[in-house]
């Protein structure tokens, strides 16, 4: 049977439910992050905006507004928002410490990381890094072109996604192993230790992504073994 419209979520989790309405330039980056707060908390309790708006004691008109960010919110609103979505209010202002720090890399204008296994026909670009107060990322495209009989192996603090944009190979991490294609990924904890064990079908390209939970934390920049 049929759900009340009112229990039905108007927007279905995952990442449409992060989109956002028109460009964050056209709006206050507060207005912006308090915006994203709301209706992220509000579809992650799977409420419309009707349910919400009347237990928050607020019109539908006004809250879709709050979640466009067309409008700012008293202090007033926020707490009847707060109480409505059993949240602190401070929920509502993550995200909202100012503009945030973004990096374009144009294609082939990426520093190339000369490393050991560079001389193998293996090549490093950083394609960039964002380093915050909780975290620090860093991206490559790494590019195997030759075969090896040592391949090198990484360790480092933090976690990465590996995703193959071309050719195969089998990539080991601890003591598995896992044969890779075009459009597998792969994600794995950097402490344990990591590497290709065989190149299958070169050219290889694949991106490398590195989440640290500390930046400050030097290992990972002596941590390659």
């Amino acid at each position: 049977m049929a759900r009340p419209a009112s229990e039905v979520p108007d927007v279905p989790p995952g990442p449409a439910a992060r989109e956002i309405a028109g460009p964050a330039e056209a709006r206050g980056w507060l207005e912006q992050a308090i915006a994203v707060r709301v209706r992220e908390l509000r579809r992650l309790g799977g409420a419309t905006v009707a349910d919400v708006a009347a237990r928050a004691g607020i019109s539908k008109a006004t809250l879709s507004k709050i979640e466009n960010a067309q409008i700012s919110c008293s202090l007033t609103t926020l707490a009847g928002l707060a109480e409505a979505l059993d949240v602190p209010v401070t929920a509502f202002f993550r995200g909202a410490e100012g503009p945030r720090e973004a990096v374009h890399t144009p294609a082939g204008a990426g520093a190339r990381i000369v490393a050991r296994g560079t001389r193998m026909g293996h090549d490093y670009t950083l394609l960039g890094g964002l380093r915050g107060p909780h975290q620090r990322m860093e991206a490559h495209l790494v590019s195997l072109t030759e075969r090896s009989e040592v391949y090198p192996l990484f360790q480092h603090p933090g976690t990465e996604l590996l995703y193959v944009l071309e050719g195969s190979m089998v990539y080991g991490h601890g003591a598995s192993s896992y044969t890779l294609h075009p459009g597998d990924a792969l994600q794995l904890d950097g402490e344990g230790v990591h590497g290709p064990r065989e190149l299958l079908t070169l050219p290889i390209r694949f991106l490398s992504v590195v989440a640290h939970a500390h930046p400050d934390d030097a290992a990972h920049d002596a941590g390659h073994v």
